[in-house]
């Protein structure tokens, strides 16, 4: 794909931010938990907290391959937040622009957007996984009030969210199929963050258990109509899969940079190893996986850019990008030799950070699945 003045602009505002004000600290970061929350705020200054919302909210404004890209060059230089700002972006702010009321859209987005306020996505429990229908959750009516019960697992800024994006079950025992969203304020006694996971990777956010026990929400904190919970859900993570190819490519591309540039450093036999063909048939097979996968994610932004369905593209970024990033990582690591696998070398950190791509947003697994699907109305 040939991009625009406008998007390649854009895409180096992002590498610049990435390489002067997140690369610099990533190690002290990691240790420590996550930036300081004022990152975030100076990202929101950026543009790239609310990418794709419209002005009027405090958003940017810009299509999802301006936004794909950015997350790619925040990715580079670290995954964890990378993650932070895809979820910030979409689902939870791209779902409360398409399905909240006009009140929750002000109340919401503005903040979300210049970074004052972060936001969560409440899908995934102890015991579903990647069957998000198979959810327990439930949001009994009560009044003018909901009332929430459940336990949610591995969720992305749990603790250190704002807003909470909360997939629940609102039907009757019998009727589990009918599924609502609620966004809301995490600032409640009812949202008690039960533990913070210890992470390979990923360490600059934070993945937590949340339980919410007689949880008591306004009604108007229901996203869209009840009910609709579901497709509001698998519609975020369909579009998630886009961030998560891009996020992938990111970190591959990382690896191949690093990797190339210690194969014209380092010399054995009296030249750089770069000049070894075996060096050098490895960084190109590198090379041309990042831009396949590059140019996936693109293919599959763009398709939602034209109003086009981008389903299926976005499973075969993601499936192809986050299982890339694994080999690629793990070149990376075998050209550096033992170095690579010192924390002295950022190329042990690519790889911890690049291996969740297949697991989040639905595994490996279950995209080969939805893409199998679709086999028949592929273009073969």
């Amino acid at each position: 794909m040939i991009l625009s003045a406008e998007q390649e602009a854009i895409r180096l505002v992002a590498r610049k931010f990435a390489v002067g004000e997140i690369a610099p600290h990533v190690r002290e970061w990691e240790a420590s938990g996550g930036p300081p929350r004022d990152l975030y705020r100076q990202m929101g200054q950026l543009g790239l907290m609310g990418m794709i919302i419209d002005p009027v909210y405090g958003g940017s404004g810009l299509d999802f391959v301006s936004y794909a890209l950015s997350i790619e060059e925040i990715a580079a230089v670290d995954g964890g937040i990378s993650n932070m700002m895809a979820a910030n972006n979409s689902p939870v702010a791209l779902a409360i622009e398409r399905y909240g009321s006009p009140d929750q859209r002000q109340r919401f987005l503005p903040r979300l957007c210049s970074g004052e306020w972060l936001g969560s996505i409440h899908l995934t429990e102890p015991h579903t996984g990647s069957d998000a229908s198979a959810i327990s959750t439930r949001a009994t009516r009560d009044g003018d009030q909901y009332v929430l019960d459940g336990h949610k697992a591995l969720i992305t800024a749990g603790s250190s969210a704002d807003v909470a994006m909360i997939v629940a079950v609102t039907g009757s025992a019998a009727n589990k199929s009918e599924i609502s969203v609620f966004v809301t304020s995490t600032d409640n006694p009812g949202y008690q963050v039960v533990s913070t996971e210890r992470k390979l990777g990923h360490r600059t956010n934070d993945t937590c258990q949340i339980r919410f026990e007689a949880m008591r929400i306004p009604a108007t904190d229901l996203l869209g109509a009840e009910g609709r919970g579901l497709t509001i859900a698998l519609e975020g993570l369909s579009l998630g899969r886009i961030g998560v190819a891009a996020q992938s490519v990111g970190g591959a591309r990382q690896a191949l940079q690093l990797s190339k540039r210690y194969a014209d450093e380092r010399e054995t036999f009296g030249k750089p190893i770069f000049e070894h063909q075996a060096i050098a048939f490895q960084l190109a097979e590198m090379a041309t996986e990042v831009e396949v996968g590059r140019q996936m994610y693109l293919h599959a932004a763009d398709l939602h850019d034209h109003a086009l369905d981008s389903a299926t593209a976005a499973s075969m970024a993601k499936l192809f990008a986050s299982e890339m990033a694994e080999r690629v990582a793990s070149r990376a690591i075998q050209i550096h030799g033992g170095v690579g696998f010192l924390e002295d070398h950022l190329v042990e950190k690519i790889y911890r950070d690049v291996r969740v791509y297949q697991i989040y947003e639905g595994t490996s697994e279950v995209q080969k699945i939805l893409i199998s699907r679709h086999l028949d109305s592929l273009d073969m």
